[in-house]
């Protein structure tokens, strides 16, 4: 649904979840440091340890791996091929199999407020491409008839997409990235590192002196952090519309996160959703999931399912926090007050 713009945007940053120094006593230079530019995305590594600098190299390798598995756009994934398989079943690998089947858990799970089917959607809206426009009502509600994650038959490895509809990771890649990358660290022995895959940030255990990471969030459609947060060994992933979005000749703005009920971007009273949880992939899924539920929606399902934390801003204005992480935060000197819920 269309929206007129509330306020000017003042800065878009390249990542909305910035990792801060720490206040704690002087720290050691990091062992290693990596960057990468991977899943449409830049990404930053920091890890400290002994074989830090290879556990990196090694993470690095597996990103590019699972992207070349992944990727909606190389002909030659797995997930290029299902959905251009004319509606054949294919094979497909192992960690394919296990992202599809934690995509399409978190599709029932949240009612379709996720839905891994809504790529055909976003082409339309050119959020893919650079030739972002408002497709007709008739052309949306064409496309519509081929969402619907139910459709999608994934048994073991043998997986099928019916012939017209596509299946996109976007929503939970990065997260599910996120959650590899942490498990190949530790294998290498590493026990404090802190990665930014294009603003999903993963912390791994706590900072070298002891001390908690400190994780500035953004303030949406605006300038700076909306506040600090504070975490180890967390995930810490923000959604919200000024990610991407585009503005007409009359000054609507559409954004990025759909609903793929209506086709339409989410209009749902939220501007912005963090999800604080151990599991990246829980994180990155619901933070886009919640954000099309809007805060009633939100609160709802964090009290009936848990394993989470969560940071709400609403269209308002209005901070809402779960209990969680409320001491954690602290908010920038642009905010005044936040309630708990």
């Amino acid at each position: 649904m269309k929206r007129k713009r509330k306020r000017c945007v003042l800065a878009v940053l390249l990542m909305f979840v910035l990792v801060l120094p720490g206040c704690g006593r002087k720290q050691e230079a990091p062992a290693a440091e990596a960057s990468l530019f991977a899943m449409n995305t830049y990404m930053t590594f920091t890890a400290y340890g002994e074989r830090a600098e290879e556990a990196l190299d090694a993470a690095r390798q597996q990103i590019q791996d699972v992207e070349a598995l992944w990727s909606v756009t190389d002909e030659n994934s797995e997930i290029y091929r299902a959905n251009h398989s004319g509606g054949q079943t294919i094979q497909v690998s192992e960690e394919t199999a296990a992202i599809l089947s934690f995509a399409l858990e978190m599709a029932e799970k949240t009612g379709g407020a996720l839905d891994p089917t809504i790529y055909p959607v976003l082409e339309a809206w050119g959020f893919t491409t650079d030739q972002k426009q408002v497709p007709s009502d008739e052309e949306i509600a064409s496309l519509l008839a081929y969402v619907g994650y139910s459709r999608i038959s994934l048994e073991g490895t043998q997986l099928t997409v019916p012939e017209g509809m596509e299946l996109d990771l976007g929503a939970v890649g990065k997260g599910y990235t996120a959650d590899l990358v942490t498990e190949t660290l530790a294998g290498y022995g590493v026990e404090s590192a802190v990665i930014s895959l294009g603003g999903n940030v993963q912390a791994i255990g706590s900072r070298p002196d002891g001390s908690d990471w400190r994780i500035g969030i953004r303030e949406p459609w605006g300038e700076g952090n909306l506040g600090i947060l504070e975490v180890s060994d967390a995930g810490v992933v923000t959604s919200g519309g000024y990610e991407n979005y585009f503005e007409d000749g009359e000054g609507n703005i559409y954004w990025h996160i759909l609903d793929p009920k209506t086709g339409h971007p989410a209009n749902s009273g939220l501007q912005s959703v963090t999800i604080v949880s151990t599991a990246g992939k829980l994180c990155d899924a619901l933070s886009t999931a919640l954000f099309v539920m809007g805060a009633d929606g939100a609160e709802n399902y964090w009290r009936e399912n848990g394993g989470f934390d969560m940071l709400l801003v609403t269209d308002d204005g209005e901070i809402l926090i779960t209990e969680g992480i409320a001491q954690q935060f602290t908010l920038g000197e642009n905010r005044e007050e936040t309630e708990q819920s």
